[in-house]
């Protein structure tokens, strides 16, 4: 009896060591099981070790990329292959941030009861939330320049154009050590940060309105520029007296020189960093570079010079494009998302009312300094940006959003050493909002 009796203990032991076993594969296999089947061994998704199945398309259908049994394809339009190339990546490898890399489980067909679709021949579909032909549309905008085109629908996150600078036909690559294709394979729109210039006045203006009582009744004086510890901050003109809406408008560093002085790097910089400049992002599981802001002095120029987007200030256009849709969407940020239909998130980035008068202070930058004009049949709120980058020369910025029910877009241009953003940035973001507002 105590022999049956000391068997059935260890029978049970056996027991429970086969559960406990089972339940750690059961959970390896749950959060790993994708890395397992993503192995450059596994020859029913990989040929010789680039991902050999699946199909990746735009919002609409349009086929982007496709691969199986050795052969890989792109879009059949030109254009379309030029303009999505960051979007998508390439076969190679070369772009991590392109949907071949990034969800490559997901053109393998992989699901956690399933396994491997592709085994079928199949593969998986990855639908990304862009539209090919505005990104064809910013592409043709930026004409040969470098830099980067966001437009993204802020009430659900998804963005809809992403477009980087330079780029290349993946059915005919150039010579890539041509000078003009330097830096070819970074997305510009996720993986790079800029020196912003006066686009970080948001940023400022933003913590004033929260922490300056005053601010709506005071009055700046411009005389062309101010001294601050000894130094010569320079403005872009001779203002004269405005109020904070004249003063933004004006892109005055006078004025936010005397805010970014009243404020202090500390607050300046607690802004930022709330706001995602100064972090990472993770776009539908795509990190982005993150930006730095270096808090200046109390009391000296670099103060006022951090304030006003220049110093060591460094931003990432994606960054941007959420803070100005969490302005338009009345202080929250929505995703952004690059998968059609994926689950966005909210962030509440600022107060409902600093946000709305932040819009209403966009607007009136339109209306009196930018021109309506420039934007035909646009409700836009806008800021421009001449970030200076010491080898003078600036990069052009304009950054905003539609104010409008039927079309919630908000966008962001940059384009390198382009020179002023409302004359360079600002027409390429116009083509791409009037193309999107047709459709």
């Amino acid at each position: 009896m105590k022999k049956i009796k000391n068997r059935a203990y260890f029978a049970m032991l056996i027991a429970l060591g086969l559960t406990f076993g089972i339940a750690i594969f059961t959970v390896r296999l749950f959060t790993d099981g994708k890395d397992w089947v993503m192995l450059r061994a596994n020859q029913s998704v990989f040929n010789e070790g680039v991902m050999d199945t699946g199909t990746v398309t735009d919002r609409n259908g349009v086929v982007l990329a496709s691969a199986g049994n050795g052969v890989y394809s792109y879009a059949e339009d030109e254009t379309i292959r030029k303009s999505c190339f960051h979007a998508v990546g390439d076969y190679s490898g070369n772009i991590g941030s392109g949907a071949v890399n990034a969800y490559d489980y997901k053109l393998a067909g992989y699901d956690f009861f399933n396994g491997v679709a592709s085994i079928s021949g199949s593969g998986g579909k990855v639908k990304l939330s862009i539209d090919s032909e505005l990104n064809a549309v910013a592409y043709k905008a930026l004409n040969g320049r470098k830099g980067a085109v966001l437009v993204s629908n802020y009430k659900t996150g998804e963005i809809l154009c992403m477009v980087s600078t330079p780029s290349f036909d993946p059915n005919n690559p150039p010579d890539l050590t041509n000078p003009a294709y330097e830096g070819v394979f970074i997305n510009r729109a996720l993986g790079a940060t800029y020196t912003p210039g006066s686009i970080f006045k948001l940023v400022t203006l933003s913590a004033a309105i929260e922490n300056i009582p005053d601010l709506y009744t005071r009055t700046f004086t411009c005389t062309g520029s101010v001294q601050v510890g000894g130094d010569t901050v320079h403005c872009t003109g001779v203002h004269g007296q405005q109020t904070i809406e004249q003063a933004l408008a004006n892109s005055c560093n006078s004025a936010f020189s005397e805010i970014s002085q009243e404020l202090g790097a500390d607050k300046i910089y607690e802004y930022a960093e709330k706001f995602g400049f100064c972090k990472s992002l993770t776009i539908s599981s795509i990190e982005t570079a993150a930006g730095s802001i270096d808090k200046a002095d109390a009391g000296t120029s670099n103060l006022s010079w951090m304030g006003i987007g220049q110093y060591n200030d460094l931003i990432s256009p994606i960054a941007m494009l959420r803070f100005v849709s969490a302005i338009a969407n009345d202080g929250t940020a929505k995703g952004p998302v690059l998968l059609k239909g994926a689950y966005a998130g909210s962030t509440r980035l600022l107060e409902t009312e600093t946000a709305q008068k932040i819009q209403e202070f966009m607007s009136y930058n339109v209306a009196y300094a930018y021109g309506q004009w420039q934007f035909p049949n646009l409700n836009i709120c806008a800021k421009t940006g001449t970030a200076e980058v010491g080898d003078g020369t600036s990069h052009a910025w304009f950054v905003g959003f539609l104010k409008d029910e039927e079309n919630p877009l908000a966008f962001t241009v940059i384009i390198e050493n382009g020179g002023g953003g409302l004359a360079n940035a600002g027409p390429v973001a116009n083509a791409v909002l009037q193309a999107a507002v047709a459709k």
